[in-house]
């Protein structure tokens, strides 16, 4: 495991970080597929580099103004050095990589992929082009301001031909491994956080019935030792109930935790939290929350009791 740290750790308990400077990479030719929260803060930092940039996306209009956008993957990724691949699951994936007039249509010289899938579901691809995945912690601020963390899977020479457009985007680049690795482990960061979600979501639906203001919970709970930085970003968000713009949207999350438990089966291991956290987030789903940030999973436990046909108390 190779540790390629360039920047200062996260200063705890700061939600938004100052932008580092963009580097130069003017004699690169880059391409972004897909541009939500992550994608587009992605090509909006390359922006700054000076990188020749070409974007796509599925849905026409999302790019900023001023990107040059292709009508096709393929289109975009004719003739870069490096195409970035951000999109919401496996079938986007897919879809955008081999599908007609896709990404692997152009014959690319490489191709990172930050798409959280099964580790499994990029290893499937390998024979398609030069591929690495490279799971991506962050949000839009971090994607914009070259602030996020890269935990790369692939062999060593396609990594390092990555990653002076990784290091422009992010303070952190580990390679953990083999192809695949890097999903594996951002699904485990992906885990952690939903249960941190749970947690969180937990303590306010029982400090609620128990008579307790919900600011009165969060404050305690975020004030102690016992929280991360991201749960208390997050508590502010559970406390206001403001869920709209979402860093991350939780049916994303839902997905995340599904797709952790299925590798931990996969492997013989038993994730009970980790089970429990995605089946609260699927109810959430269910129940309108999908496009709402993942700190709307607290709203199924304030709503009334919790029912035991979706994971809950038995």
């Amino acid at each position: 495991m190779t540790d390629r740290t360039t920047r200062p750790s996260v200063r705890p308990g700061r939600p938004v970080e100052e932008a580092i400077p963009a580097p130069d990479l003017s004699r690169l030719t880059l391409a972004v597929v897909g541009l939500g929260t992550m994608g587009g803060g992605m090509a909006e930092r390359i922006a700054e580099t000076g990188a020749v940039l070409r974007v796509h996306n599925r849905t026409a209009g999302r790019a900023r103004a001023g990107l040059t956008v292709a009508a096709t993957p393929e289109e975009a990724a004719r003739g870069a050095d490096v195409v970035l691949v951000s999109v919401a699951d496996d079938a986007a994936l897919r879809a955008v990589l081999t599908g007609p007039q896709g990404v692997f249509a152009a014959r690319p010289n490489l191709v990172v992929n930050a798409t959280t899938v099964a580790p499994e579901a990029v290893r499937k691809l390998a024979d398609r082009g030069p591929l690495i995945d490279a799971g991506v912690v962050g949000n839009g601020h971090h994607a914009r301001s070259g602030l996020l963390r890269w935990y790369v899977g692939g062999p060593d020479p396609l990594v390092r031909r990555a990653e002076p457009v990784l290091r422009a985007l992010g303070r952190q680049v580990l390679h953990v491994g083999a192809l695949g690795s890097g999903m594996s482990l951002k699904l485990i960061m992906n885990m952690i956080m939903g249960v941190e979600m749970q947690a969180l979501a937990e303590a306010i639906g029982l400090g609620e019935a128990a008579g307790l203001d919900r600011r009165t919970v969060l404050d305690a709970v975020t004030g102690s030792g016992f929280a991360a930085p991201v749960m208390r970003f997050k508590a502010e968000r559970m406390t206001r109930r403001s869920y709209e713009s979402p860093d991350f949207r939780l049916r994303l999350m839902a997905k995340d935790l599904t797709l952790a438990v299925g590798e931990a089966e996969r492997h013989g291991v038993v994730l009970p939290m980790a089970g429990a956290a995605a089946g609260s987030h699927e109810e959430a789903v269910r129940r309108g929350h999908g496009d709402d940030d993942c700190a709307a999973v607290a709203e199924i436990f304030a709503a009334g009791p919790v029912g035991a046909e979706w994971g809950g108390q038995t």
